[in-house]
């Protein structure tokens, strides 16, 4: 699945219905007077953020939206219906731009938040409007306003709901190729990734689809500039929350929880935001020879507070459970306030 976080729509409002020329024709009344309704409103463009959405997938299908026209007036004095507003729905963190002049309109950061984009057009007035006591018999009417018509782009700042971190090599980039179409560079030296590499990953159960990044390795003193730094840290803090994988290899028996301490640090050094970031941690490489007794040393130093999860990338073994484990989290808590409590 191809991952969209920008794309330009067209949005067009509704037009205003005409209002009505109209005389009231009844029997024995021969002289009834105008009585021609007015025309309904056009239905407005509305943008709102939910949280649901998590890309620009859906706009690739379908890339023009318009609301419904407003009704014309009736005579009777029966004004014309309005037409339905159009509610477009759009992933929290994106940014709407006028596509023609580069001018951002809005940018759409909470949940449930939303504007109008083009407003519909207001009817016209029937002819009853403009009787007056020189001329009872108007033979006119105003016709409805325009609609709106705008070219904008959608940009999505949010790099992804879930970011993987770690020390380098702890094996981010297999597990976003393993649970993703993503094909970033694996080797068996540190720094093979050098810039986020993004996945779009789909339960095989359905639902919205997540965006994964597999973050460059972190190391001591990155918040100091050290390995690939601060642009590691920039990228990390933009996520939703954290997936903290951990090579089960380099657990020291002696002090097991020095790498994810290592990591945790440089993320408090650089930033609150990071520190209280939510995070689901993970022992990968779990097929290997030695595993289960390395990963029983590093949780009795966890605790039982917190669930610590075991996946091989190159068995599959524990990945589906990883994965119903971060769309659970998706769906059921905010992902940049709430503390998690895997």
């Amino acid at each position: 699945m191809k991952f969209i976080d920008e794309i330009d729509i067209t949005v067009e409002s509704g037009k205003g219905g005409n209002g009505c020329v109209s005389f009231r024709r009844e029997k024995f009344i021969p002289k009834g007077g105008p009585d021609g309704g007015s025309g309904g409103r056009g239905g407005d463009i509305i943008l709102k953020t939910s949280p649901r959405k998590r890309t620009l997938y859906d706009f690739s299908f379908r890339n023009h939206f318009k609301a419904k026209n407003g009704s014309g007036g009736e005579g009777n004095q029966r004004t014309g219906k309005d037409g339905d507003d159009l509610i477009i729905e759009i992933p929290p963190g994106t940014v709407v731009i006028n596509a023609e002049t580069d001018e951002v309109i809005k940018d759409c950061v909470l949940p449930d938040e939303s504007f109008i984009l083009a407003k519909g057009g207001r009817g016209g007035q029937g002819n009853t409007h403009f009787k007056t006591s020189t001329h009872q018999t108007p033979r006119f009417a105003q016709p409805g306003e325009p609609s709106q018509r705008l070219s904008i782009r959608l940009h999505l700042k949010l790099i992804a709901d879930v970011g993987l971190i770690g020390m380098p090599n702890a094996g981010k980039s297999t597990l976003i190729s393993t649970i993703s179409s993503a094909h970033p560079k694996i080797a068996d030296y540190p720094f093979t990734t050098l810039i986020p590499n993004l996945g779009v990953v789909q339960p095989r159960w359905g639902g919205e689809p997540m965006v994964v990044a597999d973050i460059p390795g972190l190391i001591e003193g990155a918040h100091f500039g050290s390995g690939l730094g601060v642009r590691f840290l920039k990228h990390v803090e933009r996520t939703r929350f954290l997936v903290h994988l951990i090579d089960v290899s380099t657990i020291d028996p002696d002090d097991p929880l020095k790498n994810y301490n290592i990591v945790n640090q440089e993320l408090a050094s650089y930033s609150d935001i990071l520190r209280d970031k939510p995070q689901v941690v993970v022992l990968s490489k779990m097929d290997i020879s030695g595993s289960e007794a390395l990963a029983d040393s590093f949780r009795r130093a966890f605790g039982l507070q917190r669930q610590v999860l075991g996946i091989s990338s190159a068995t599959r073994f524990g990945i589906d459970d990883l994965i119903s484990t971060m769309a659970h989290f998706l769906e059921t808590a905010d992902g940049d306030r709430q503390k998690n409590e895997f």
